[in-house]
């Protein structure tokens, strides 16, 4: 579990795991040298050091990349790495918390249009962004890791009923009539499942799918009406 510290001027906005102190206090580098005091003048460095633990996740693996290599790429010193990070499990939870996070939308307003299931599931997919830059690589890590590490694969879990939530809510608010309820989850299902291979095929330069003719599909074989005797 994480707590949120805001930071003072200057300084970036961190996620804590409870129980460690927090750095602004300085009792967490009692002793420190002056080099990383002198580094975290600057306020880049923690996104730095992030920057370099999803590159080397992403390249080595999690188990394979040592923490003096991060802080090597990151050109800051370890003691500076274990300030904003004192396990190295806790620079891979802090980068799915922050640059892949689990959180609905507030309003479905601008993506789900009624009438239009199709486009209002593109709009969707276009919104979450998970091929952004770092969704891409994320997701990646993301899969290659859940089946070794309990905290990735509750994140997956996590990120993964967050998507249906939201794509139900979408069908839901973009067809014209009632949906049963089973047809629904299942039509979800199948676009959150081209969202997520998307995104790891755009990453890996593999054939992409086209999610507007997947929408279409969906849209059309959830509200296809039973044909007449």
């Amino acid at each position: 579990m994480v707590r949120v510290r805001t930071a003072g001027p200057g300084r970036t906005r961190t996620l804590v795991p409870d129980g460690s102190l927090s750095p602004r206090d300085g009792s967490l580098v009692t002793g420190a040298s002056s080099s990383v005091t002198e580094e975290l003048v600057g306020g880049d460095a923690r996104e730095r050091i992030l920057d370099a633990a999803e590159a080397l996740f992403a390249a080595d693996g999690f188990d394979a990349t040592p923490t003096s290599r991060i802080a090597h790429r990151a050109a800051v010193a370890k003691g500076l790495l274990f300030y904003y990070f004192p396990r190295k499990m806790d620079l891979l939870r802090t980068l799915f918390v922050e640059r892949l996070p689990v959180h609905s939308l507030s309003s479905l307003a601008g993506i789900a249009v009624p009438g239009d299931v199709a486009g209002s599931l593109v709009r969707l997919a276009d919104r979450i962004g998970l091929t952004g830059r770092h969704s891409q690589v994320l997701s990646a890590i993301m899969f290659r890791e859940a089946s070794t590490h309990p905290d990735v694969r509750d994140h997956l879990r996590a990120l993964y009923a967050v998507l249906m939530e939201l794509t139900e809510a979408v069908l839901d608010a973009a067809s014209p009539r009632k949906l049963d309820r089973d047809r629904r989850t299942a039509a979800a299902g199948t676009f959150v499942a081209v969202m997520m291979h998307e995104a790891n095929s755009q990453r890996f330069n593999g054939l992409v799918p086209d999610l507007g003719s997947t929408a279409e599909i969906v849209s059309g074989a959830l509200l296809a009406r039973e044909a007449p005797a």
